[in-house]
């Protein structure tokens, strides 16, 4: 009886104490959603938490991601070619080598987003919070011409995230 109790103990500490203290699954073990390298054109993933999915070189051409959480999620290399997200939450979504061009940003928050190689031709952005995301310098100035607004969730001018002046 006493063993027990020690032993019911023992696990107790255990989950309370050393378990969280190692940290949380890694994505492939928490039942995150691969889709990589799939064909999702036209999908509709609207108001939709993808924030433990995985969109990989995935072609999002002309999808509807409105509103998506969307937070650390990795798009490397994705088609977002006139695709809308609009109102998304892309902070510290990694965007490298992401095709953005014809895409409706307006309203998404971009926060620390990775975006060196991403094409942005042609993006519509007003009200998009672009803070600490890096951009190359011709991206940068291809947003700068074109960006106004100010973001409804964040209260940031883009001109002002895009350190425009």
């Amino acid at each position: 009886m006493m063993l027990t109790r020690f032993m019911v103990c023992l696990m107790s500490l255990w989950c309370m104490v050393i378990t969280p203290w190692l940290g949380t699954l890694p994505s492939w073990a928490a039942g995150a959603i691969q889709y990589d390298k799939q064909d999702l054109q036209g999908s509709n993933f609207a108001g939709r938490d993808l924030r433990n999915a995985s969109f990989n070189k995935a072609n999002l051409r002309q999808a509807n991601l409105e509103g998506i959480q969307a937070a650390s999620v990795s798009f490397f290399g994705a088609n977002f070619h006139n695709a809308n997200l609009k109102n998304a939450n892309l902070t510290a979504a990694t965007l490298d080598m992401s095709d953005l061009s014809g895409a409706d940003l307006r309203g998404a928050i971009l926060e620390n987003a990775l975006m060196w190689l991403a094409k942005v031709e042609d993006t519509q952005i007003e009200g998009a919070d672009f803070t600490n995301a890096l951009i190359r310098t011709d991206a940068l100035h291809a947003l700068c011409a074109h960006a106004s607004g100010i973001n409804p969730v964040t209260g940031r001018a883009t001109r002002d995230t895009l350190e425009c002046d």
